[in-house]
Protein backbone atom coordinates (compact mmCIF):
# COMPACT_ATOMS: atom_id res chain seq x y z
CA UNK A 1 0.00 0.00 0.00
CA UNK A 2 1.12 3.37 -0.96
CA UNK A 3 1.89 5.77 1.93
CA UNK A 4 3.33 9.33 2.78
CA UNK A 5 4.85 11.18 5.67
CA UNK A 6 3.97 15.26 4.56
CA UNK A 7 4.34 16.92 1.82
CA UNK A 8 7.09 19.53 1.32
CA UNK A 9 5.72 23.16 1.13
CA UNK A 10 6.01 25.02 -1.55
CA UNK A 11 9.21 27.12 -1.11
CA UNK A 12 7.10 30.53 -2.06
CA UNK A 13 5.20 29.88 1.28
CA UNK A 14 6.66 30.60 4.55
CA UNK A 15 6.44 27.59 7.17
CA UNK A 16 5.34 28.44 10.59
CA UNK A 17 7.67 27.32 12.79
CA UNK A 18 10.51 28.30 10.51
CA UNK A 19 12.36 31.72 11.51
CA UNK A 20 10.99 33.76 9.26
CA UNK A 21 7.54 32.38 10.03
CA UNK A 22 7.92 33.14 13.26
CA UNK A 23 9.28 36.43 12.60
CA UNK A 24 6.45 37.30 10.78
CA UNK A 25 4.27 36.25 13.75
CA UNK A 26 5.70 38.32 15.77
CA UNK A 27 5.28 41.31 13.85
CA UNK A 28 1.91 40.14 13.25
CA UNK A 29 1.02 39.93 17.22
CA UNK A 30 2.57 43.68 17.63
CA UNK A 31 1.00 45.32 14.38
CA UNK A 32 -2.26 44.31 16.13
CA UNK A 33 -3.24 40.89 13.39
CA UNK A 34 -2.51 38.24 15.16
CA UNK A 35 -6.08 38.12 17.36
CA UNK A 36 -7.29 35.27 15.98
CA UNK A 37 -4.57 33.20 16.48
CA UNK A 38 -4.18 32.28 20.12
CA UNK A 39 -7.81 31.25 20.56
CA UNK A 40 -7.16 29.25 17.40
CA UNK A 41 -3.93 27.61 17.93
CA UNK A 42 -4.88 26.71 21.08
CA UNK A 43 -7.85 24.71 20.30
CA UNK A 44 -6.28 23.68 16.49
CA UNK A 45 -7.38 20.12 15.66
CA UNK A 46 -5.75 18.10 13.46
CA UNK A 47 -8.37 16.45 11.12
CA UNK A 48 -9.42 12.76 11.46
CA UNK A 49 -9.99 11.72 8.02
CA UNK A 50 -8.60 13.07 4.71
CA UNK A 51 -11.70 13.81 3.69
CA UNK A 52 -12.78 15.83 6.78
CA UNK A 53 -11.08 18.92 6.65
CA UNK A 54 -14.25 21.03 6.87
CA UNK A 55 -15.24 18.89 9.89
CA UNK A 56 -11.69 19.85 11.37
CA UNK A 57 -11.56 23.67 10.88
CA UNK A 58 -15.43 23.91 12.13
CA UNK A 59 -14.04 21.84 15.64
CA UNK A 60 -11.06 24.52 15.80
CA UNK A 61 -13.39 27.19 15.46
CA UNK A 62 -16.57 26.03 17.62
CA UNK A 63 -14.17 24.86 20.45
CA UNK A 64 -12.66 28.00 19.79
CA UNK A 65 -15.52 30.49 20.24
CA UNK A 66 -16.04 28.58 23.39
CA UNK A 67 -19.48 27.42 22.30
CA UNK A 68 -21.29 24.50 24.71
CA UNK A 69 -22.04 21.94 22.41
CA UNK A 70 -24.72 20.70 25.22
CA UNK A 71 -24.04 17.07 24.49
CA UNK A 72 -21.17 15.05 26.07
CA UNK A 73 -17.76 14.15 24.53
CA UNK A 74 -16.15 11.61 25.99
CA UNK A 75 -17.33 10.30 29.30
CA UNK A 76 -18.80 13.51 31.70
CA UNK A 77 -17.15 16.17 29.02
CA UNK A 78 -18.69 18.44 26.53
CA UNK A 79 -16.31 19.69 23.58
CA UNK A 80 -16.77 19.42 20.16
CA UNK A 81 -15.52 16.43 18.07
CA UNK A 82 -15.60 15.55 14.90
CA UNK A 83 -18.02 12.79 15.70
CA UNK A 84 -20.90 15.54 17.40
CA UNK A 85 -20.76 17.12 13.86
CA UNK A 86 -24.01 14.76 12.47
CA UNK A 87 -26.51 17.11 11.45
CA UNK A 88 -27.01 18.70 7.52
CA UNK A 89 -24.28 15.49 6.53
CA UNK A 90 -23.37 12.29 8.22
CA UNK A 91 -19.78 11.35 8.63
CA UNK A 92 -19.52 8.68 6.32
CA UNK A 93 -21.30 10.65 3.78
CA UNK A 94 -18.92 13.52 4.75
CA UNK A 95 -15.62 10.95 4.33
CA UNK A 96 -16.97 9.46 0.80
CA UNK A 97 -17.64 13.32 -0.59
CA UNK A 98 -16.34 16.43 1.50
CA UNK A 99 -18.71 18.81 2.47
CA UNK A 100 -19.66 22.08 -0.13
CA UNK A 101 -19.55 26.05 1.89
CA UNK A 102 -23.37 25.61 2.61
CA UNK A 103 -22.80 22.38 4.14
CA UNK A 104 -19.88 23.58 6.12
CA UNK A 105 -22.31 26.75 6.82
CA UNK A 106 -25.78 24.31 8.34
CA UNK A 107 -23.19 22.80 10.49
CA UNK A 108 -21.71 25.44 12.08
CA UNK A 109 -25.28 27.13 12.36
CA UNK A 110 -26.84 23.69 13.67
CA UNK A 111 -24.32 23.79 16.33
CA UNK A 112 -24.16 27.15 17.92
CA UNK A 113 -22.36 29.76 15.36
CA UNK A 114 -23.61 32.76 13.63
CA UNK A 115 -22.30 32.23 10.76
CA UNK A 116 -22.03 34.13 6.92
CA UNK A 117 -20.59 32.28 3.99
CA UNK A 118 -20.05 34.22 1.23
CA UNK A 119 -18.92 32.59 -2.44
CA UNK A 120 -15.65 33.92 -3.85
CA UNK A 121 -16.70 35.86 -7.01
CA UNK A 122 -15.20 37.89 -9.13
CA UNK A 123 -14.98 41.38 -7.13
CA UNK A 124 -14.82 40.05 -3.28
CA UNK A 125 -11.16 40.70 -2.51
CA UNK A 126 -12.19 43.86 -0.60
CA UNK A 127 -14.76 42.09 1.23
CA UNK A 128 -12.66 39.06 2.23
CA UNK A 129 -9.82 41.64 3.02
CA UNK A 130 -12.06 43.19 5.49
CA UNK A 131 -13.38 39.93 6.96
CA UNK A 132 -9.83 38.68 7.41
CA UNK A 133 -9.04 42.00 9.06
CA UNK A 134 -11.90 42.44 11.42
CA UNK A 135 -11.29 38.74 12.18
CA UNK A 136 -7.36 38.90 13.40
CA UNK A 137 -7.92 42.56 14.99
CA UNK A 138 -10.26 40.59 17.66
CA UNK A 139 -9.60 38.70 20.81
CA UNK A 140 -12.32 36.27 20.57
CA UNK A 141 -13.99 36.00 17.08
CA UNK A 142 -14.92 36.69 14.64
CA UNK A 143 -13.39 33.66 12.85
CA UNK A 144 -12.60 32.57 9.05
CA UNK A 145 -12.42 29.47 7.65
CA UNK A 146 -11.57 29.57 4.24
CA UNK A 147 -12.35 27.20 1.73
CA UNK A 148 -9.88 27.00 -1.15
CA UNK A 149 -8.39 24.66 -4.28
CA UNK A 150 -5.11 23.96 -2.64
CA UNK A 151 -3.64 23.96 -6.27
CA UNK A 152 -4.59 27.55 -6.10
CA UNK A 153 -1.16 27.89 -3.84
CA UNK A 154 1.12 25.00 -5.22
CA UNK A 155 0.05 22.17 -2.86
CA UNK A 156 -1.39 18.81 -3.86
CA UNK A 157 -4.91 17.99 -3.67
CA UNK A 158 -7.80 19.67 -4.63
CA UNK A 159 -10.20 21.84 -2.16
CA UNK A 160 -9.97 22.12 1.13
CA UNK A 161 -10.75 23.86 4.58
CA UNK A 162 -8.66 25.82 7.07
CA UNK A 163 -8.75 28.57 9.65
CA UNK A 164 -6.82 31.72 9.41
CA UNK A 165 -5.20 32.75 12.78
CA UNK A 166 -3.25 35.96 12.07
CA UNK A 167 -2.52 38.60 8.89
CA UNK A 168 0.63 40.42 8.24
CA UNK A 169 -0.51 43.45 6.18
CA UNK A 170 2.92 45.04 5.22
CA UNK A 171 3.63 41.69 3.74
CA UNK A 172 -0.28 40.79 2.65
CA UNK A 173 -0.11 37.62 4.24
CA UNK A 174 -2.25 35.23 5.89
CA UNK A 175 -1.82 32.65 8.54
CA UNK A 176 -3.25 28.94 7.34
CA UNK A 177 -4.03 26.97 10.54
CA UNK A 178 -3.52 23.85 8.30
CA UNK A 179 -5.93 21.77 9.63
CA UNK A 180 -4.59 18.42 7.50
CA UNK A 181 -1.53 18.67 9.85
CA UNK A 182 -0.44 14.97 8.72
CA UNK A 183 0.49 16.87 4.94
CA UNK A 184 1.33 20.51 5.84
CA UNK A 185 2.08 22.52 8.60
CA UNK A 186 0.46 25.89 9.22
CA UNK A 187 1.84 28.07 6.81
CA UNK A 188 1.78 32.23 5.27
CA UNK A 189 0.35 32.71 2.34
CA UNK A 190 -0.30 35.62 -0.01
CA UNK A 191 -3.69 36.91 0.43
CA UNK A 192 -4.69 37.76 -2.98
CA UNK A 193 -3.22 34.00 -3.72
CA UNK A 194 -5.69 32.84 -1.43
CA UNK A 195 -8.35 34.41 -2.33
CA UNK A 196 -7.72 33.72 -6.22
CA UNK A 197 -7.50 29.81 -4.76
CA UNK A 198 -11.18 30.37 -2.74
CA UNK A 199 -12.04 31.21 -6.50
CA UNK A 200 -11.64 28.10 -7.76
CA UNK A 201 -15.32 26.41 -8.49
CA UNK A 202 -16.31 23.75 -6.30
CA UNK A 203 -17.54 20.86 -8.98
CA UNK A 204 -20.15 19.71 -6.21
CA UNK A 205 -21.72 22.89 -6.67
CA UNK A 206 -20.68 24.44 -9.63
CA UNK A 207 -20.20 27.71 -7.90
CA UNK A 208 -16.76 29.28 -6.83
CA UNK A 209 -15.70 28.40 -3.23
CA UNK A 210 -15.24 31.23 -0.40
CA UNK A 211 -15.35 31.46 2.87
CA UNK A 212 -17.10 31.24 6.22
CA UNK A 213 -17.09 33.70 8.90
CA UNK A 214 -17.99 32.49 12.51
CA UNK A 215 -18.89 34.14 15.56
CA UNK A 216 -20.63 32.65 18.77
CA UNK A 217 -24.41 32.63 18.14
CA UNK A 218 -27.04 33.70 20.56
CA UNK A 219 -29.51 30.82 19.17
CA UNK A 220 -29.33 27.30 21.50
CA UNK A 221 -27.59 23.81 20.01
CA UNK A 222 -29.63 22.43 17.24
CA UNK A 223 -27.72 19.02 16.47
CA UNK A 224 -30.88 17.35 14.44
CA UNK A 225 -31.22 20.64 12.00
CA UNK A 226 -31.16 19.65 8.36
CA UNK A 227 -30.07 21.30 5.06
CA UNK A 228 -32.58 23.94 4.12
CA UNK A 229 -34.86 23.36 1.09
CA UNK A 230 -33.44 24.35 -2.19
CA UNK A 231 -35.56 27.17 -3.67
Amino acid sequence: MVSFHRRPLPEDLVAFESELGRQLLAEAIAAGTAGAFFPLVAQLHTQADPAWCGLGSLVTALNALGIDPQRPWKGPWRHFSEDLLICCKTLEQAAAEGLTLPEVACLAACNGADVRGVSAEPGTIDAFRSDLRASVTAPAGPFVIVNYDRAGLGQTGAGHYSPVGAVHEARDLALILDVARFKYPPHWAPVERLWQAARAEDPSTGHPRGWLVLSRGTSSVRPLCALPAEG
